[in-house]
């Protein structure tokens, strides 16, 4: 009994598993790579904060009670918890005017957001929804990034220029820093514009040092010693130390229903990006990822989040890479990420109020440089002309409706996308590979021979009742320009893997033409699965028993002999 208990738990807790297999060996790698991820951690959780409009303790805390819980739950060795840039700017785009400036209502909307986020992670799991994440293409993702980098730049410049910045889209605050671009403090740009070469220059050079907490604590000793505030240079603050008060003041139950949208952006945008960002991880270290583990691990982190004060967190791809190529072996060095940054919070949190604010813009702005996907665009434009169409409306949905609108926008384009490659599938015309008895396309491929007095057409997808008067036209049409007419068509079905009532009806409808011109009708190679569904509609009454293994130089044989 104790046995099936543990094995239950350990479907839902992978940790059990892998610390009973956990090698000593592991631990010093594990431990290295929890000290640098923590000090990536830290500045992220303090950069992210002031772009979802909350005080910097609120990075902190996400990212702290976050990664307590996750590496419990999660399936990914190497994927780091954190809060994203992405889906911190997100919620202060949609919470500022939901608040209405009220800071402790704002904070309680977002720590309720997380709480929501993980609501609908739990339901995801509990519906076996992993397949879900595979619905935003990535094509959309690379456009949606691009837009998010460009939106968080127009967010960030200002601050590293030492003036306020406007609100609006993108091309508002653009236009904003354009026309005050006089106003910049030459202090500010100075002290952002060295954090912000130190942090690219360190990240490309030195990849292994924690640049980000090198600049962090370059900052603080500045701006503690450097009299910078003399200039004009704004500083962080004062940061509460200790842990948080749990409540949820300003909130009420009809806030929920306002909040559920920007909880099911959150979640789309967390879980895809922490499954791609898994995905990643186990092909190259050749394990495997359960993508419904990771709803229940998202569950877990920002529930702790919400109850601890935070905001939405997901695996963030910069944070998860420092902690893959720092060594860490398991989940564990996320956990001691954690436990270092508990120190923090408890004993040094009160002295990063010292920390210049152009200094927090150029760790966000080094941040912004891993979304922005030139190459990828480069790329996509290459493979796909309708493929690049949707990145770019992807990223123009950011830039011009904001966040929200940009996700939503994107999950419709990937759901149109699939639905339009299902409506059109690709249809061609057979002919004989030479001196074989191999079939395959004669339209493409000159060198493959017609069979005189046969017209074999092949479908390449699914026959399903929205997709069925497109395969009628082609079928129709390309055997209008077979002269003479054939004496025997064949329906290659060996590349249909479903068939629905109305496919089925389909088929009917076309031997029924056929039949009234005098031309045999035959099906090839139907699958196991097609040929049930056929018999279930009674297809078989009319057309004769349905055969396994009937390949097209089978039925050829059999109603055209003259063609062997």
């Amino acid at each position: 009994m104790s046995r099936s208990i543990s094995s239950r738990l350990s479907g839902f807790i992978p940790a059990i598993t892998w610390l009973r297999g956990y090698q000593p060996s592991w631990l010093r790698a594990d431990v290295l790579a929890g000290i640098t991820l923590a000090a990536y951690l830290i500045p992220a959780g303090l950069g992210d904060a002031s772009l979802a409009g909350l005080p910097p303790e609120a990075g902190l805390y996400a990212c702290l009670f976050s990664g307590l819980f996750y590496w419990l739950f999660t399936s990914s060795r190497q994927t780091a918890i954190t809060v994203t840039s992405a889906i911190s700017l997100l919620v202060g785009a949609t919470l500022a005017p939901i608040s209405g400036g009220d800071p402790i209502r704002h904070a309680s909307l977002a720590a309720a957001t997380a709480i929501l986020v993980a609501v609908l992670a739990l339901l995801a799991r509990l519906f076996r929804a992993g397949a879900i994440v595979s619905f935003i293409s990535e094509s959309v993702m690379t456009g949606f990034k691009c837009g998010v980098a460009l939106h968080l730049m127009s967010t960030q410049l200002p601050k590293l220029c030492g003036f306020h910045g406007s609100h609006g889209d993108f091309w508002e605050r653009t236009r904003y820093f354009v026309h005050h671009a006089e106003e910049t403090n030459p202090a500010s740009l100075a002290v952002g514009g060295v954090a912000l070469a130190a942090l690219l220059l360190g990240k490309r050079l030195f990849p292994r040092i924690p640049a980000a907490l090198v600049v962090v604590v370059g900052g603080l000793l500045l701006g503690a010693f450097g009299g910078l505030e003399a200039h004009g240079v704004k500083m962080l603050g004062a940061v509460p130390q200790g842990m948080p008060v749990f409540s949820f003041h300003g909130l009420e139950w009809n806030d929920l229903n306002l909040l559920l949208s920007l909880a099911m952006a959150c979640f789309l945008l967390g879980s895809v990006e922490t499954a791609a960002i898994g995905r990643m991880f186990a092909r190259k270290h050749g394990y495997r990822m359960n993508n419904d583990q990771e709803f229940l691990a998202l569950a877990g982190a920002n529930l702790a989040a919400g109850l601890g004060q935070g905001f939405p967190t997901s695996g963030g791809m910069s944070q998860s890479l420092v902690n893959e190529s720092s060594g860490a072996k398991t989940p564990l060095s996320g956990f001691i990420a954690s436990l270092f940054m508990l120190l923090v919070v408890f004993y040094l949190s009160a002295y990063l109020r010292f920390l210049p604010q152009p200094v927090l813009a150029a760790i966000v702005l080094a941040a912004v440089t891993g979304l922005l996907k030139i190459d990828a665009l480069k790329q996509t434009w290459k493979f796909s002309r309708s493929e690049f169409a949707v990145a770019v409306t992807a990223l123009l949905g950011v830039l011009g409706s904001g966040l929200l609108m940009g996700v939503l926008i994107g999950a419709i384009l990937s759901l149109l996308l699939l639905i339009r490659r299902t409506m059109y599938p690709h249809t061609t015309e057979l002919g004989r590979v030479p001196s074989t008895a191999y079939f395959a396309d004669v339209i493409r491929h000159a060198g493959n021979q017609r069979v005189p007095g046969a017209f074999i057409f092949r479908c390449d997808g699914s026959v399903l009742y929205f997709n069925t008067d497109y395969v009628r036209e082609r079928f129709f049409t390309l055997l209008a320009a077979h002269e003479p007419a054939p004496r025997v068509t064949v329906f290659f079905l060996g590349t249909v893997p479903l068939i629905d009532l109305a496919g089925v009806e389909l088929l009917d409808e076309i031997r029924e033409t056929l039949g009234e011109r005098g031309i045999d009708f035959r099906l090839a190679e139907a699958h196991s699965v097609v040929r049930d569904t056929l018999r279930r509609a009674g297809f078989e009454k009319n057309y004769g028993p349905i055969e396994p293994d009937q390949t097209v130089d089978t039925v050829l044989r059999k109603y055209l002999p003259e063609s062997n």
